[in-house]
């Protein structure tokens, strides 16, 4: 998509990375016994993505997006993309102890059959909401942030 905004662009590319990463991601976990030797190595991305997303870019869109959405007449949305980071969080942080452990070490048969189930929620979790900011709040960006906000929000974040 072409996006006016620098940090529509930005949130865009991280979106497409995070898609890429869940597509391997659900692939690899769905397998039944967790024997793919590439699970570390995945297991170790997923983990820093999820922090990055959860922490970083959640927080982003939830100081800095959401309020300027609410105050353009869109909390609807904000209110919406806010409540799914929450669900995001509450799901991914379950999983996370298994993946960062799964990044170290192979999983006992108990452990892996954790992750294998829970891994489908947080995907499609993750997929549905980067469908609604793809849709939704990165084409509101462009709407609602003028030139100098978005340059001042887009160096802010590249900072952070």
């Amino acid at each position: 998509m072409n996006y006016r905004s620098q940090t529509s662009r930005t949130l865009h590319d991280e979106h497409v990375a995070t898609m890429a990463l869940l597509d391997r991601v659900e692939h690899a976990f769905g397998r039944a016994d967790g024997s793919d030797p590439g699970i570390p190595t995945l297991a170790r991305a997923l983990a820093r993505h999820l922090d990055h997303e959860l922490g970083r870019h959640f927080g982003f869109e939830e100081e800095q997006l959401f309020p300027r959405l609410t105050a353009a007449g869109e909390g609807d949305i904000a209110s919406l993309l806010q409540e799914e980071h929450g669900t995001i969080r509450a799901v991914a942080e379950e999983l996370l102890p298994l993946v960062r452990t799964a990044g170290e070490r192979a999983l006992d048969a108990a452990e892996w059959d954790t992750l294998r189930r829970g891994m489908p929620e947080l995907v499609e979790r993750l997929v549905a909401h980067i469908q609604k900011e793809t849709m939704a709040l990165l084409p509101m960006l462009d709407d609602v942030l003028d030139e100098d906000t978005d340059r001042e929000l887009s160096f802010a974040y590249a900072s952070a």
